[in-house]
């Protein structure tokens, strides 16, 4: 039958253990304020203080009500102004429109790669009503564009990419949370309240966090940071560091361009890429239909993706000697010979259409100065800088990348991390101009269009 009193011992053994929980739970709340006071705020709900935005339109992140608001459009992402390696991150979101795209980078590089509007970094994304055998809605982890991670999990497919070990994200119109704790190359995501997912050995592991838009219209709120002790991370760890690069391409518009009604049937913006036609109208006599920026430049460095849209076709085209001149045989005769010639382009450089850094499909490869190595009148010292050292394009179709480099009269450019043209000198240059892409009358799309000034 139970007991009807206590002794005095019972009574203080109950009360010693009454006292030892309500420690417990005083220092449970104590250590919780203390874990909160050690977050600051990653988006003060005003404004983007604190972001960057890397290759999206001015309107694609905004600040309403307290939220970033994400339109989707483009594809592209907003970045923070400095790295993070060990860190934790809290954030809310919330899809608008059923089956939405979007995702955090954490770890990433302050530009796109090649070709592509994402970065190298490690995604988790952000995804609604999309739930397959290889990817879910609720949590994935993975490394993208060159980064690299092992999964916690096998993924059934030999992925490497975390599946969440549950479902647990709220469809669209109702808010989730994400936790995320990076340290050391591991990462691990709780999904309202329970760590569904995580990777480790992750290349890079310090880097810039991203909040990226894909094509859905979200929701952020509550962005906080608590950042975390851990060793320094090696460089081949550690992801680019901004250098002040400006985009000179929004994904939506010809912004920042000179267009005028000659332009049209033309140039355009198609599929979030600067398109210029391969089938164009007749050229009306005395318009420039080349694609000029409204700014001028000085010294600068420039970042140009291209790829040529032609269908490869046999032609006989020029030929050149080592020196750069266009090759004549013993009677005065251009000797041609035949390529596969899917196309012609090219980028003037301070207003020049001399300063030209050329895009075709010759063997010498692209990248070539091409005005100032025909000129017979200059030194041949001179024209021989102005040919690429290297064949380094791409097939016809792929993307390929210049880094163009502009200070005084010399000009070094980068073809898929080649340095073809090195430290060429260009006299008579213009010490400033605008820039543009040639419209040769051929099939070509640009994308990641990027400059930074190295005037001061």
């Amino acid at each position: 039958m139970p007991r009807r009193y206590h002794t005095v011992t019972d009574l203080a053994a109950r009360f010693a253990r009454s006292v030892a929980i309500a420690g417990l739970l005083c220092l449970h709340v104590a250590t919780a304020a203390a874990d909160d006071k050690e977050f600051r705020p990653l988006f003060n709900g005003r404004d983007l203080t604190g972001w960057e935005t890397v290759n999206c339109a001015p309107d694609t992140f905004t600040v309403q009500d307290g939220m970033i608001v994400c339109s989707g459009k483009p594809i592209g992402v907003m970045r923070t102004d400095r790295h993070y390696a060990n860190f934790i991150l809290e954030l809310e979101w919330k899809h608008l429109v059923p089956k939405g795209n979007a995702g955090l980078f954490v770890w990433s590089d302050p530009l796109p790669v090649t070709g592509k509007p994402f970065t190298r970094a490690i995604e988790v994304q952000i995804l609604d009503g999309r739930n397959t055998e290889n990817y879910t809605s609720h949590g994935d982890i993975f490394p993208i564009q060159g980064a690299s991670m092992q999964p916690d999990r096998p993924h059934p497919g030999g992925w490497d990419r975390c599946l969440p070990s549950e479902h647990r994200c709220n469809p669209a119109g109702e808010w989730n949370h994400y936790r995320v704790t990076c340290r050391d190359g591991d990462i691990k995501l709780e999904v309202n309240g329970k760590l569904v997912s995580g990777g480790h050995d992750s290349v890079p592991r310090k880097g810039y966090i991203c909040l990226e838009s894909e094509g859905g219209i979200v929701h952020f709120r509550n962005i906080r940071i608590r950042e975390l002790p851990g060793s320094d991370p090696s460089p081949e760890q550690t992801a680019d560091v901004d250098r002040n690069w400006r985009s000179l391409f929004d994904g939506l518009t010809l912004a920042g361009w000179k267009t005028h009604e000659g332009l049209e049937g033309r140039w355009s913006v198609h599929n979030e890429l600067i398109h210029l036609a391969g089938d164009q109208p007749a050229r009306p006599s005395g318009q420039d239909l080349d694609l000029w920026t409204e700014d001028s430049f000085e010294d600068f460095q420039l970042i140009v993706d291209w790829r040529l849209t032609g269908k490869p076709t046999t032609r006989a085209m020029n030929s050149f000697t080592a020196d750069g001149l266009i090759r004549r045989d013993a009677n005065g005769n251009v000797v041609k010979h035949e390529i596969l010639d899917a196309g012609d382009s090219g980028i003037y450089l301070r207003g020049s259409r001399k300063a030209q850094v050329n895009i075709w499909c010759q063997p010498m490869g692209s990248g070539d100065i091409n005005a100032y190595h025909k000129d017979a009148t200059l030194p041949e010292a001179i024209r021989r800088a102005c040919m690429p050292r290297t064949h380094a394009d791409n097939p016809p179709g792929q993307w390929n990348r210049f880094v163009i480099t502009m200070g005084g009269s010399r000009v070094t450019v980068e073809l898929n991390g080649e340095t073809v043209i090195a430290d060429a000198e260009l006299p008579d240059v213009p010490a400033s101009g605008p820039i543009a892409l040639q419209n040769h009358g051929d099939g070509i799309e640009f994308r990641n269009v990027y400059i930074r000034d190295l005037s001061e």
